[in-house]
């Protein structure tokens, strides 16, 4: 097969060489995206007068008939012809003759692949931005259910202090809206267009960059075209957005994962996001919450092999570059699909409300009120302090808790304990006492809540 760049060429590629450069098995993903540029770019180059009426008519016809046939999956592309430009340019000449050949006029396979991914991410980012808002809500759902709902709250895993459930969910929220700002601050170096730069130097054609990127909705272009073709830094900022929106997610999958389990039995996970054992009939495994955590290197190690990638590369554009687009479509897919899950995870969860509630008067994590209560009386916090733990060591010999104590034990300790120190390390005081702004008293998470919807209205 001849090849569409093949003139300068005496000797053709063996069929397998052909194979190992080609990019079209992935880069096919990007087909809607290089017929939408390529519609603008026929507009611009008719507008500029490079192109007459009719032929750039003509174009328009073929490539809206290649758009529909795509988006119908009916077009059968050629590892021959390399990658999904030059499929589509074969496609084009096949469907309106030599006339198609005049597509390419004023633009490099450099830019357009540049363009194609910037319309790719930045559709993708936007639908994203649209499921974290998805899962923020799923969070504040839950939450406003259970603002007096009260679980250990846990440093180092091992329980520190009781906590509203609402408060602990309205973390992983905020955590979310800065995942959403980071997306959002990234589509300003997205929205930018590399259309028209050429391999790298631009272009001898009149043509007018400006008015192709208005087209397809870009704020503006590349101010160097050098830069326009070898820029990736929105893919990275893209990856590096996605990599922590992973972390967060992986997070709250361990909490998950140790919730479900028997031992905690804090919450339960809605068949829809568990499975079962092949041998052990009584298993209900936290698959889904376990794959978003399996996941998250996947994501990782797309964003560490992009950075790789470009670290040694000289401008402009290099074959290397070809190896930018599956670790993008992969972090895109695997993101979606985990925001996905994680929000019908959240929505559909059994909180076991009796048993928090039961734990947490069966530990240890109301010992901060104690010393808070001494410092209040005017002992030096770190006295208390030590008065505390002898306290809970002397519980712990026991074999009881600090609301199992004697009032004696409590008054040789320190004679500035009354009898209200037992309303005082009630789990339900001891949260309603943390009113700081910011903090997990029922008041402050109610008005956490109230932020939360107030942030998502804006957007």
């Amino acid at each position: 097969m001849t090849k569409l760049w093949g003139g300068r060429f005496t000797k053709s590629a063996e069929e397998w060489v052909d194979a190992f450069g080609a990019s079209i098995p992935f880069d096919k993903e990007l087909v809607e995206e290089d017929i939408q540029g390529s519609l603008a770019h026929v507009k611009m180059l008719a507008a500029c007068d490079i192109l007459t009426t009719d032929e750039a008519a003509t174009i328009k016809t073929g490539l809206e008939t290649l758009l529909e046939k795509a988006k119908k999956d009916e077009l059968e592309y050629s590892v021959q012809n390399e990658d999904i430009h030059l499929n589509l340019e074969k496609f084009l000449t096949d469907e309106i003759g030599s006339v198609g050949g005049k597509l390419h006029t004023g633009r490099s396979r450099n830019d357009q692949i540049a363009t194609d991914m910037h319309l790719y991410l930045k559709k993708h980012t936007e639908e994203i931005m649209v499921a974290i808002k998805q899962m923020q809500q799923a969070l504040l759902d839950q939450a406003e259910q259970h603002i007096e709902t009260i679980i250990p709250g846990y440093t180092h895993l091992q329980r520190a202090q009781p906590i509203s459930f609402a408060h602990h969910l309205l973390a992983y929220f905020w955590m979310l809206e800065r995942d959403y700002g980071r997306l959002e601050d990234s589509l300003k170096r997205m929205n930018i267009s590399p259309l028209g730069a050429g391999a790298l130097a631009g272009t001898t054609f009149p043509i007018d960059r400006s008015y192709s990127a208005e087209l397809l909705g870009f704020d503006g272009i590349y101010e160097n075209s050098l830069d326009a073709v070898s820029d990736r830094d929105f893919i990275l900022e893209f990856m590096s957005a996605s990599s922590m929106i992973m972390m967060h997610l992986s997070r709250l999958s361990e909490e998950m994962i140790l919730w479900s389990s028997q031992e905690f039995n804090f919450v339960e996970l809605d068949d829809t996001f568990a499975t079962g054992s092949s041998i052990m009939p009584q298993k209900k495994n936290p698959d889904m919450a376990e794959l978003v955590r399996g996941k998250t290197g996947r994501v990782y190690g797309n964003f560490v092999s992009l950075l790789t990638l470009l670290k040694g590369l000289p401008l402009a554009y290099n074959k290397d570059m070809q190896e930018d687009k599956e670790g993008m479509f992969d972090t895109v897919t695997t993101v979606k699909g985990s925001i996905k899950i994680f929000t019908g995870m959240i929505d559909t969860m059994t909180v076991n409300t009796d048993v928090m509630a039961k734990e947490t008067h069966s530990d240890f994590s109301n010992a901060t009120e104690l010393a808070d209560y001494l410092a209040s009386k005017g002992l030096p916090f770190r006295e208390a302090h030590e008065v505390v733990g002898k306290l809970v060591l002397t519980c712990i010999e026991r074999g009881i808790y600090l609301l199992d104590l004697p009032l004696d034990d409590y008054t040789q300790a320190s004679s500035l304990f009354e009898e209200d120190i037992y309303n005082v390390l009630k789990p339900s005081t001891v949260v309603v006492r943390r009113n700081s702004a910011g903090g997990t008293g029922f008041e402050q998470v109610r008005k956490a809540i109230e932020s939360g919807k107030n942030a998502l209205q804006q957007k």
